[in-house]
């Protein structure tokens, strides 16, 4: 990882802390579109492999694991780019970025 991911990665950690309780779970989902990106980018990289494939429902379960809404979690992160969904919607894959 380059120290600008790396930076980046660090950053974005740091700035979304504030939005999950003691116990791990989001309190809320933010409505200000930035600060939902940042939640966005940092669920991809601490919830999904980079290299695998994910049934709905695994993408459910990994998302209750934050937040009870998981249908809104999917949806926000598909259309962010950070989740690819199949053409039948059975399986999602972490998206790849190019810097």
């Amino acid at each position: 990882m380059s120290q600008s991911t790396t930076e980046t990665s660090t950053r974005t950690r740091r700035g979304v802390t504030d939005l999950f309780s003691a116990g791990g779970r989001l309190t809320a989902i933010p409505r200000k579109a930035a600060r939902r990106e940042q939640l966005l980018a940092h669920l991809t990289e601490t919830l999904f492999a980079a290299d695998r494939a994910y049934t709905e429902p695994e993408v459910n379960d990994l998302l209750l694991t934050v937040h009870e809404d998981c249908a809104a979690l999917r949806r926000y992160l598909v259309i962010a780019g950070h989740l690819t969904r199949t053409r039948d919607g059975s399986g999602y894959r972490r998206a790849t970025t190019t810097l």
